[in-house]
């Protein structure tokens, strides 16, 4: 079954596989279930056709903004930040934690590997 451009997975529960759409997590997955009046335990793959046809129509008639254009919007509010020069855009920029965590310990996977630096070399008379 595709829904939004994205293949979703035949073998998950219909809750667990909405999920698998970017700006669909959990709790709207369980209201979209909900609102199509399907047991959010049924398998995709156990679906109709009446059933997935329900499912997109209802992510359409709420007007979410999905796949492409939220990773759009979202990276065209990072850019905005880092072009008006806020902290906020200058931690993006340096690829260090955005949101006021620590740095001197933890921080390893959004800082990356440590990275050596040369020695300067001194001259010498």
């Amino acid at each position: 079954m595709r829904i939004a451009n994205i293949t979703i997975p035949a073998e998950k529960r219909l809750v667990i596989a909405l999920t698998y759409i970017y700006g669909i997590g959990p709790a709207r997955a369980e209201l979209v279930c909900k609102k199509a009046k399907i047991s959010v335990d049924k398998r995709v793959k156990n679906l109709t056709t009446e059933e997935e046809e329900k499912i997109r129509e209802i992510l359409a008639g709420f007007n979410f903004v999905l796949e492409a254009d939220l990773r759009r919007e979202v990276s065209q509010d990072i850019k905005r930040l880092q072009d008006i020069g806020s902290y906020r855009g200058y931690r993006h920029r340096r690829k260090l934690p955005v949101r006021g965590q620590r740095t001197k310990t933890n921080a390893k996977t959004r800082k990356g590997r440590g990275r050596a630096v040369a020695n300067k070399k001194v001259a010498t008379k």
